[in-house]
């Protein structure tokens, strides 16, 4: 299965700026208005579990970082518990599952885990869990075989590739020193090494859990190919990042696919999901509560997504600019150093709808990307 390293080998403490290395969190104003939570501001404990309805129960492992934390949903499987998402590697959150194995999980086996997708909050443990437990990983090929590439990317050294996105969004001399300076391969420090083998799962496939059966459906933007697990018969929608109460997920280009159009794919998983999936369903998110209103939810997602990009074709149909000047038209926070990274990302996404949509164009200069409108 996974490699040599002990399965107890979990580091205490993360040496990134921000431990939880999620990409999760967007820079974006988002609204919450017309959802409705049906356990408040309830959160399970140390150990503990809610349960939510019939064939799934929710998990709640504490993080550092930004967020705090990640949910896990454990579903009725047979006899025993698959798991869905678990947590970066670090003490903090195996600490969480041995807390659970020894409390509400104390007599039922882990029969499978499955990863929603590749980011390290969600499969950072799937590998610990996978070999501790003696049990397979479950997830899309898309995000399987993405995340060995990055996570086998162990380089110190910041790649040309990086430094020519950082230079084309408008970053200034310091910022790209810094970046040079910062390190690289951080993301495989918080996943612990995956199994070599892994059952893969696809759109619409049909996970069979015994008296329930969870459908899959990939969305992509956030992630190459991100499944959401829907139980039609209880009306419950596992959503991991795709779908979000409080914050919008990260949609961002970055190096692995520089000519990308994730925002492109963003809002056609949302089109697909408001056409897939009802709106009464109850929705588990991997951050923050469960919550009714799927479609309210997406349509403010796909509506603030839409304003923001008018206004900034707006914007340059007045005057050329950089990413970096697209920076306050996008998000509603500053930017600094810490945050200039995914912010970068988000605002390329932007722009690359842009493109693709014929509302600007991209012209290098020097290795600097000027967008103007277009007639």
């Amino acid at each position: 299965m996974a490699s040599g390293r002990d399965e107890d080998d979990i580091p205490a403490a993360s040496g990134s700026p921000d431990a939880s290395l999620t990409q999760d969190d967007s820079f974006t104003a988002t609204s919450r208005a017309g959802l409705t939570y049906p356990w408040g501001d309830a959160a399970p404990g140390a150990g503990e579990t809610i349960r939510i309805a019939d064939g799934i129960s929710w998990a709640r492992i504490p993080m550092p970082g930004s967020l705090g934390h990640i949910n896990s949903w454990l579903l009725d499987d047979e006899d025993g518990i698959a798991v869905v998402d678990t947590g970066v590697c670090l003490t903090i959150c195996s600490d969480a599952w041995k807390a659970l194995y020894a409390g509400a999980l104390a007599d039922k086996p882990i029969t499978r885990v499955i990863g929603t997708h590749l980011h390290p909050d969600h499969i950072g443990l799937a590998g610990w869990i996978a070999k501790k437990k003696g049990v397979p990983l479950w997830m899309t090929r898309g995000e399987m075989l993405t995340a060995r590439m990055i996570v086998g990317d162990t380089s110190d050294t910041v790649p040309d590739e990086a430094i020519v996105q950082s230079r084309g969004a408008g970053w200034d001399d310091e910022a790209i020193e810094r970046q040079k300076t910062g390190g690289w391969g951080r993301f495989g420090m918080m996943v612990f090494p995956l199994p070599r083998s892994y059952v893969r799962i696809k759109d619409g496939d049909v996970l069979d859990m015994g008296a329930h059966k969870w459908r899959v459906v990939v969305g992509s933007g956030h992630s190459p190919e991100h499944a959401c697990l829907w139980n039609e018969r209880e009306g419950v929608l596992v959503s991991g990042d795709q779908v979000l109460p409080r914050i919008s997920s990260n949609v961002s280009i970055n190096i692995t696919e520089p000519d990308a159009d994730p925002l492109g794919e963003w809002l056609s998983s949302i089109d697909k999901l408001l056409d897939v999936v009802p709106g009464d369903v109850i929705v588990c998110p991997a951050h923050g509560e469960p919550f009714k209103g799927l479609h309210v939810r997406l349509m403010a997602l796909r509506d603030e997504h839409r304003m923001r990009l008018y206004n900034l074709a707006e914007a340059i149909a007045k005057e050329p600019m950089r990413a970096v000047e697209s920076f306050p038209l996008l998000f509603n926070r500053p930017i600094g150093p810490d945050q200039l990274g995914m912010a970068t990302g988000e605002a390329l996404a932007h722009l690359k709808r842009l493109e693709v949509e014929g509302r600007v164009e991209r012209e290098d200069r020097d290795g600097v990307w000027w967008y103007h409108g277009v007639a």
